[in-house]
């Protein structure tokens, strides 16, 4: 899969610290992540893999340098059988990348991907306060599911999660 000289690929075992990096880079902003503090890599090992291509792929993005711009991953919902057809899609994107229409375009591929691993429904956890996030899944037919209002400590600032959710059947 590729847009305008960026590829899209499976991740492999080399990739998780770029994967962790740009992940890290989103820490601070307390906009992306309920992570505190940034995560190492063997941190993150156990949930990489998870990430099977046939069931919970995990992308890596990269531009025409080789450089990863980002990643896009499904995960389980809530670890239990019956909802394996349910998956929390995942974005995130490395800082230089963030606001060029690179979130839109993972997010399309995860949508047309989805049904090709026994997905049917997607949801994403998204801070209330993260408007570009919620505006990005939103203008892609995911609507709101739930509200977790003051469910998150961020510097002292009770946070809202949203989830949004999007059939495809």
């Amino acid at each position: 899969m590729s847009i305008s000289g960026f590829t899209l690929r499976i991740a492999e075992r080399p990739d998780l610290p770029g994967i962790v990096e740009i992940y890290n880079s989103t820490v601070a902003s307390r906009m992306v992540t309920a992570d505190t503090e940034p995560v190492s890599v063997a941190s993150r090992q156990a949930w990489f893999d998870a990430h099977q291509p046939e069931r919970r792929p995990l992308w890596v993005c990269e531009d025409a340098d080789g450089r990863m711009a980002g990643w896009v991953s499904f995960s389980d919902f809530y670890g239990r059988p019956a909802y394996g057809a349910t998956a929390e899609v995942s974005i995130y994107l490395h800082e230089e990348r963030r606001g060029q229409g690179l979130g839109r375009y993972l997010l399309e591929q995860a949508i047309a991907h989805a049904p090709k691993v026994g997905v049917n429904t997607l949801l994403g956890f998204i801070f209330g306060h993260n408007g570009p996030s919620l505006a990005l899944f939103e203008k892609h037919g995911f609507t709101r599911w739930g509200d977790l209002p003051r469910v998150a400590v961020l510097d002292g600032v009770e946070r809202d999660l949203v989830i949004l959710g999007r059939r495809l059947d």
